[in-house]
């Protein structure tokens, strides 16, 4: 099987958290040895949005901003190679042309952000049709897609499945900047659409939930075209 897995921003905490790392990290690895090709992508954190914060207040414009949360998520990409070992590839891609070359080796591949105006989300997308994967997991501090934001709303409800324009349609009506890029951006979703990449978004929380996800089990939500 050939699987992306993008792991939030939620895994990288001010404090860092190196149980929960080595958790999730063991899990993947597993998958891995299993005769699996994986690509990880991780996610900025709160780190990440304290120096893109930072950056602003000093007067540095959005492409400046989105240049350092890339640095920030690929410190976190290493961090997650270190936890993976000898299962991971000792070089983090910085192109999409890297990511197709090592995917194949054997491997984890693990890569943070790219490029300016890039969410992570979309790198995750763009990882998984370079490289053609089966499945893309997007494992978040929730358990999927929900009704309403989870975390103000106790009226929310988990979407179980949800079709591909309907995410582009709620993405399109929100803003997007350095460091604000929500659950879902229409750039990572216009991926997903033209891609139309099984996808599954779920908590990581429980590592448990992203190898049932990439199993094929009902877990979290499933979008769908």
């Amino acid at each position: 099987m050939r699987a992306v897995v993008k792991l939030g921003g939620a895994l990288f905490k001010r404090d860092l958290d190196t149980v929960a790392l080595r958790k999730i990290a063991g899990a993947l690895s597993d998958f891995a040895t299993q005769g699996n090709q994986l690509v990880l992508v991780a996610g900025g954190g709160q780190n990440a949005r304290a120096y893109i914060v930072a950056a602003r207040k000093l007067g540095a414009d959005e492409s400046t901003c989105d240049l350092i949360g890339i640095k920030l998520t690929r410190a976190n990409a290493e961090l997650l190679r270190i936890a993976l070992g000898s299962t991971a590839v000792s070089k983090i891609p910085t192109n999409l042309s890297e990511v197709s070359h090592l995917a194949g080796n054997g491997k984890v591949v693990v890569l943070g952000g790219l490029q300016p105006g890039q969410s992570t989300n979309a790198v995750a997308a763009l990882a998984a049709e370079i490289t053609k994967a089966d499945v893309l997991v997007n494992a978040t501090d929730v358990e999927g897609v929900y009704t309403q934001d989870p975390k103000k709303s106790p009226k929310a409800k988990l979407i179980r499945s949800v079709h591909v324009d309907k995410l582009l349609n709620w993405a399109m009506a929100g803003e997007v900047f350095a460091g604000r890029y929500e659950l879902l951006d229409p750039l990572a979703l216009k991926i997903l659409q033209r891609a139309r990449i099984p996808t599954r978004f779920v908590s990581l929380v429980d590592p448990g939930n992203i190898i049932e996800a990439l199993h094929g089990k009902v877990v979290g939500t499933r979008v769908v075209y």
